[in-house]
């Protein structure tokens, strides 16, 4: 079974070799990395890693603002992609977190029933009071994570979808593939979600809503769940802050989406199953001519970014809003004021 993951990057130099390896430990076998304005290095780690087989890297073909969209189409044609049995997009900060047998994709494919698609949900985790970045295995870091069945005010959290590249799709957007508008219900194909039930039919058939990224989370994380680390340390959240989205030239981060992301109320340490393994696969990658000391490049220049944005008073004032920042989502207290004060039920 080949499958491939493809990623959008810019500025990821530091967590590249733990998303690549994560990604062989867990059965992926290739990798298909667009990369779009890097200064930290990032872009010749890639070029380097290419060069010896490991990954595929590309410039962002991207003409307008949609960056991952528009490399999202370009990779439907690329060979790493047409000759995959499943495609796997996703970014960076997200890891697949596989409950079924060794925790491996064949065997999460296997216990879905083969199906065409699988929706996995998402599952932010907190920055739990981390404040200094560290070049060290983030899936060991940061253990704690919202309730999985809710996040802020949601039931309905988004998803990532692995499917098989002859999925019959209108389009494909960055969660999830699209049906075309007039196709039969019999044409319909198997679309499971992360416990290998059946997707919901208003999902299914994007109703009532031009894009459904998800759906309802309790009960659809049996088999697999998406580990979503979109904070990392509260260094790292400055540099992130700074470089805006690789996705999206339109898109920032800011205190409100870290509070929506920093919730540490729920403990989940089952990924580090994987954690020796994992360990074992970097060091592997790092044994590479070169690779360590290009690797060593992006972490030092993420540090020298970090000491750069601490002395800019813009950046020193979000540190220190930050830090003072109650863990849980402004939505959930408002709710809680509600209900304090009578007004909800």
């Amino acid at each position: 079974m080949k499958i491939t993951a493809v990623t959008c990057v810019k500025n990821e130099g530091p967590f590249v070799l733990e998303w690549i390896a994560y990604g062989r430990v867990i059965g992926i076998q290739d990798f298909l990395f667009y990369s779009n304005d890097c200064d930290d290095g990032t872009d010749t780690l890639l070029d380097a890693l290419d060069a010896q087989g490991v990954i595929t890297h590309l410039p962002n073909p991207a003409k307008g603002r949609k960056f991952q969209l528009e490399a999202l189409r370009h990779a439907r044609k690329h060979p790493v992609v047409t000759g995959a049995d499943w495609l796997w997009n996703a970014d960076v900060d997200e890891f697949l977190n596989i409950h079924c047998g060794t925790g491996s994709l064949p065997e999460l494919i296997h216990a879905c029933g083969n199906p065409d698609a699988i929706s996995i949900t998402h599952q932010y985790f907190a920055n739990n009071g981390i404040e200094t970045y560290e070049d060290a295995p983030i899936i060991a870091q940061f253990q704690h994570s919202h309730n999985p069945d809710i996040w802020c005010d949601r039931f309905d959290i988004e998803v990532k979808t692995l499917l098989r590249p002859t999925f019959p799709a209108g389009y494909f957007g960055v969660h999830r593939p699209y049906l075309p508008d007039d196709m039969a219900r019999d044409q319909y194909p198997k679309w499971t979600d992360g416990s290998g039930r059946k997707v919901p039919n208003r999902f299914l058939v994007n109703e009532g809503e031009k894009r459904q990224f998800g759906y309802r989370a309790r009960g659809a994380r049996k088999l697999a769940t998406i580990n979503h680390y979109a904070l990392r340390s509260l260094d790292s959240y400055l540099v992130k802050s700074d470089r805006g989205d690789a996705n999206r030239d339109f898109r920032f981060f800011d205190d409100s989406y870290w509070r929506d992301r920093n919730d540490a109320a729920h403990h989940d340490q089952s990924i580090l199953r994987h954690l020796s393994a994992l360990k074992k696969e970097i060091t592997s990658l790092k044994k590479l001519p070169g690779i360590d000391d290009l690797h060593k490049v992006t972490v030092a220049r993420h540090r020298a970014k970090i000491a750069a944005l601490n002395k800019d008073p813009a950046f020193a004032e979000l540190r220190a809003k930050l830090m003072a920042a109650p863990q849980t989502p402004p939505c959930e207290l408002a709710a809680m004021a509600e209900l304090a004060n009578g007004v909800a039920a």
